[in-house]
């Protein structure tokens, strides 16, 4: 039997900086750009929440919604340091973690079941749920959702249910799955954005249980969304063992965004995350990795060599603003975003193309003072003296 943990940290941006400043707690806190700047809201917590503003919004207009709202700089340091930590406590519970994001995660928990009590798997799942819960909660003193499932549609669309800080234990048995779906909207299926909700409105399709009644092979939808609106989906938790093959990050926005400009600076917050943890260890890239999926959850990838092995953030900005830019120019209407993502792949131990060369290379000298100065800023943003 197959059972899926997914687990997702409850505002974790906002919810790590109360974590040095417990004054704000209860307060409406927006982290992001500053109020009267060009930029965006990177998350925010449930109070300010309350009052309309969501993650990809003009930070300018979350302050319209609630001028009395703190404003915080987002610190991609101090983030993925305690994702670090809850990433290290899920691998208490399971080797098989497929991170999402820095703060969202799939484990695959049907083999560590037997370590926990409960007179049937769906009493040791939730024991294992709540213990996991209870040590994110010591370790990193934040909060996370968490929804447990056979498969990993449905355990995401569990952690959804009692946010923030609860347990959802999914139906494993089909008529079960199906009938708790039947009430559900269409919007919380994977691949179903809001063109898909609009075309399906005329013909009454509003729920999954509308969709159900379509069944398969009907003219109207495709196969694959009949499945999921049963619940059905043979999806895997995806985890490398040993050294990581690449290193990516992703951000799926709160609502579909159209603004160009947000979705870039979303970007450029993925890069800096992502070089952050990249250098953790003495590695290099061969290749930049950019994605883009709309609203109609059609995924679009596109990759690029970098000149040379590549470890510093002048490197990865390059490419993917690069990567961006030839993909959605300045001026179109292009996307309307679901989610934006940057990766480095093709990774290595070295520096060098090739051989050493005999003479020194004016080009060697100049990466590595981007890979000092790359690491320079690294110890500034640990140390919360520097903005990203």
């Amino acid at each position: 039997m197959t059972v899926i943990l997914h687990v997702d940290m409850d505002a974790f941006f906002a919810s790590v900086e109360l974590l040095s400043h417990p004054e704000w707690r209860g307060k409406p806190l927006v982290v992001g750009s500053g109020p009267h700047e060009r930029g965006v809201v990177s998350t925010c917590s449930y109070e300010a929440r309350k009052y309309g503003i969501h993650s990809a919004m003009p930070s300018r207009t979350a302050y319209q919604l609630c001028p009395h709202a703190i404003f915080k700089y987002p610190d991609m340091a101090k983030y993925q340091a305690v994702s670090d930590k809850a990433f290290e406590v899920f691998s208490h519970y399971t080797p098989y973690v497929e991170g999402v994001s820095v703060d969202e995660a799939f484990l695959d928990i049907a083999g560590s079941l037997h370590l926990f009590r409960g007179a049937s798997a769906a009493e040791r799942a939730v024991a294992l749920g709540e213990a996991l819960r209870s040590e994110i909660r010591r370790v990193c003193g934040v909060t996370c959702s968490v929804g447990i499932a056979p498969n990993r549609l449905l355990a995401k669309i569990g952690s959804e249910q009692h946010k923030p800080d609860g347990l959802t234990l999914m139906p494993f048995e089909p008529d079960e799955i199906a009938a708790f779906l039947a009430r559900k909207p269409i919007g919380i299926l994977w691949g179903v954005g809001k063109k898909t909700i609009e075309a399906l409105k005329p013909y009454g399709i509003t729920t999954c249980g509308d969709v159900q009644r379509l069944g398969r092979g009907n003219a109207l939808v495709s196969d694959d969304l009949v499945d999921m609106a049963f619940g059905r989906s043979d999806d895997k938790v995806h985890w490398e063992p040993g050294e990581e093959k690449s290193v990516s990050r992703e951000h799926t926005f709160d609502e579909d965004i159209s603004d160009r400009e947000a979705v870039r600076e979303k970007l450029l917050e993925l890069v800096t995350d992502v070089g952050l943890r990249f250098r953790r260890e003495k590695r290099w890239a061969r290749t930049a990795r950019f994605k883009l999926r709309d609203a109609d959850f059609e995924t679009l990838t596109r990759q690029m060599p970098f000149a040379h092995p590549a470890r510093d953030d002048f490197a990865f900005r390059e490419a993917a603003l690069r990567l961006f830019d030839r993909e959605w120019p300045e001026g179109s209407a292009k996307y309307t975003v679901r989610l934006v993502g940057f990766g480095v792949a093709n990774l290595q131990d070295f520096p060098e193309d090739s051989e050493p060369m005999l003479f020194a290379d004016p080009e060697d000298e100049s990466r590595r003072k981007r890979e000092r100065l790359s690491e320079t800023l690294d110890a500034l943003r640990e140390r919360g003296l520097l903005k990203n």
